[in-house]
């Protein structure tokens, strides 16, 4: 499913299931659950299962992935990433840093936020104006769920960059149901890539599995992969997005 969204010069792995026979962790990996709950645990063991098969693509030799500053994973010299988990999928994607500034992925499941507070708290009126219209006219689609893991996915390629936090009312995403992709418009000075400062972030999603995947990698010219990435998941400008 991931590869849908990225290609190299990417790597990504994924997994629907765990597998109580695969991989086990690094010492300093087992220290941090080795008091955590059976789920918790094999979806950590997941993820990094398939962080460490992408990273092999890349020829990189396996190593723990340890969180740093605020839960984000430490990857190995020369390397950038992100991880995902939800129930029934955990993926990674890499890259060498020469080839791209920053990733982020996330996965959802395909299910609307059912409390009114958590989708306030997690879009902007401008997003809830489209929202709105759209579970109406497509409501084969979590479009509520979806704005959620674009905002993840921001949030994932953001950190690396500028070592700030963001919320979810920082940014404000649109979303184009037919091609696959959002665009994330950041409302505080975003980071600089290249020499200059980028307004937003680029991003493509994917329905499969009962699953929502939303992903964004980002060149140094801040300009997205998009030549690498089929054309149905090209991403859409902010003029274009919205529904």
């Amino acid at each position: 499913m991931i590869e849908q969204l990225l290609a190299p010069p990417m790597a990504v792995a994924e997994a629907f299931h765990d597998d109580a026979e695969g991989p086990g962790l690094y010492a300093a990996e087992e220290r941090l659950v080795s008091r955590a709950v059976p789920q918790r645990r094999r979806e950590f063991t997941t993820v990094r299962a398939c962080a460490r098969r992408a990273l092999a693509e890349l020829r990189i030799p396996p190593a723990p992935i340890l969180p740093g500053e605020r839960g984000a994973p430490v990857w190995p010299a020369g390397v950038v990433g992100s991880m995902t988990h939800c129930e029934g999928y955990r993926a990674a994607a890499v890259a060498y840093a020469g080839d791209l500034a920053t990733i982020g992925i996330d996965a959802e499941p395909d299910l609307p936020i059912k409390s009114s507070g958590t989708r306030d708290l997690v879009t902007v009126p401008e997003e809830r104006a489209w929202l709105s219209a759209l579970r109406v006219r497509r409501p084969e689609v979590s479009w509520d769920r979806l704005v959620f893991s674009a905002k993840e996915s921001v949030y994932k390629a953001w950190f690396p960059l500028t070592g700030r936090w963001l919320d979810f009312d920082q940014a404000v995403v649109t979303v184009d149901p037919d091609r696959g992709t959002f665009y994330a418009r950041l409302l505080v000075p975003g980071p600089e890539i290249g020499g200059s400062r980028i307004p937003g972030f680029e991003g493509s999603w994917i329905q499969r599995h009962g699953i929502l995947l939303t992903a964004i990698a980002l060149t140094h010219s801040a300009v997205n992969v998009a030549r690498r990435i089929p054309v149905a998941h090209r991403p859409a400008t902010a003029s274009t997005a919205a529904p």
